[in-house]
């Protein structure tokens, strides 16, 4: 005799409940096909008008500001005439100036942060094998940044998400083609990234865009390596920069969040490594493995160069990102970071703020802003923070060309 309760279910020819529908590869296509489209709706709602980004206009302040003088100076070298004298506004008669006359001031009044007659491209890498760390927005801040103060950048995105990509303006799965990635690099097809080059709606930025299809570079490289045992599978994106060393001053790579043949050669490639670090427990044992799996990988590299060759990077900073205030357990994983990292933690940390959440989602970082429509508060405690770490990477580069300079040397 069953107890209320205790009832079993048995099947019932008059269940409510639907079977359950199976998943194949037709459905995923179309789930694809949706999400593609509704990428494709919101850019084209978000971003300028023809659906192409366009760079923000800069006040005679933010001008005086990057060029380290007061506003007075600007004003003074605008009646002489020698550099760009902007715009005027039909309403106020407010001086604005374009992203070009902005990088020319910056040249102009930075010029001993400049790379140096005779030096290359400084290479910079920015990775970790955990997503949501904040790696793409970090490299396009990165790229966005040097470029404004004067720098000539090459971004790399090397993430088959192609997020860089997107944050350039470009839909990865719609106007990317393979011409314009590293794919044929890692195939064989070419030994020089020139061709992939392509330039940007940001002045001073060119891009060698990703789409989903690098995927097959993973097994492009190892299938090349099992064909040639001497080829140097970590070695060709390193080689394939060759010919645009002399051609750009910084260089930046965005990799994959993992340990895969294009990450190794985004890291080999590189003269100085960028690791954004969330102050999370999970983000920071996952930071551990990145630095175990590159050690590990570094010296069976190492065993393999002839002559003794060793890698060397010229500087390695671990960067506190998406710092959120009010999480209680922040400041605890923040000691165990800077325990750890010591020396290597950038003297910054990028806070977790709408600001930087909201530009997100349009496609766009901080440095796209023209005009923030929130706290005015928030808005300069990101911009602060994100102009602190771009000055303190750039200080790395310039003090990698002196370096150079001093030991007689052209670096790569």
């Amino acid at each position: 005799m069953s107890r209320p309760g205790n009832q079993v279910a048995t099947p019932s020819s008059t269940s409510s409940v639907a079977p359950r529908a199976l998943i194949d590869i037709q459905r995923i296509q179309a789930l694809a096909n949706r999400a593609t489209s509704m990428v494709e709706q919101i850019r084209g709602r978000l971003l300028a008008p023809e659906a192409k980004k366009v760079s923000p206009l800069y006040s005679a302040s933010q001008v005086a500001t990057l060029c380290g003088v007061d506003k007075a100076h600007v004003n003074y070298r605008i009646s002489k005439g020698d550099l760009p004298v902007g715009q005027l506004t039909p309403t106020g008669g407010k001086r604005e100036f374009s992203l070009p006359e902005v990088r020319r001031w910056s040249r102009t009044y930075r010029s001993e942060k400049m790379r140096p007659a005779g030096q290359r491209a400084i290479c910079i890498a920015v990775a970790n094998f955990k997503g949501g760390v904040s790696k793409t927005t970090s490299a396009m801040i990165l790229a966005q940044g040097l470029s404004l103060r004067g720098h000539r950048v090459l971004a790399i995105d090397m993430d088959p998400q192609g997020s860089l990509t997107t944050l350039n303006g470009l839909l990865p799965e719609a106007e990317v083609s393979e011409e314009m990635t590293v794919a044929p690099l890692c195939s064989g097809e070419t030994g020089d990234i020139t061709p992939a080059i392509r330039s940007t709606y940001w002045d001073g930025l060119d891009l060698v865009a990703a789409a989903p299809f690098l995927f097959s570079a993973e097994f492009a490289l190892p299938a090349r390596q099992m064909n040639d045992p001497t080829f140097r599978f970590w070695d060709v994106l390193n080689a394939g920069l060759e010919p645009v060393r002399d051609l750009y001053d910084i260089i930046i790579i965005d990799t994959p969040p993992s340990l895969s043949y294009v990450t190794i050669n985004g890291l080999w490639a590189a003269d100085g490594i960028v690791v954004p670090v969330p102050p999370s427990g999970l983000d920071f044992a996952s930071s551990s493995q990145f630095w175990s799996l590159l050690a590990d990988l570094g010296s069976n590299l190492d065993q393999q160069e002839k002559g003794g060759a060793r890698k060397v990077f010229d500087f390695l900073h671990v960067l506190l990102s998406r710092v959120d205030q009010a999480d209680a357990a922040a400041p605890a994983v923040r000691q165990w970071i800077q325990a750890t990292y010591g020396e290597f933690v950038l003297p910054v940390e990028i806070p977790k703020t709408s600001v930087t959440s909201n530009k997100a989602a349009e496609f766009a970082t901080v440095y796209d802003v023209q005009k923030y429509d929130g706290s005015a508060k928030t808005y300069k405690r990101a911009v602060d923070a994100y102009d602190r770490f771009v000055d303190l990477v750039e200080e790395s580069a310039v003090e990698s060309w002196r370096a150079r300079r001093a030991g007689g040397g052209q670096g790569r």
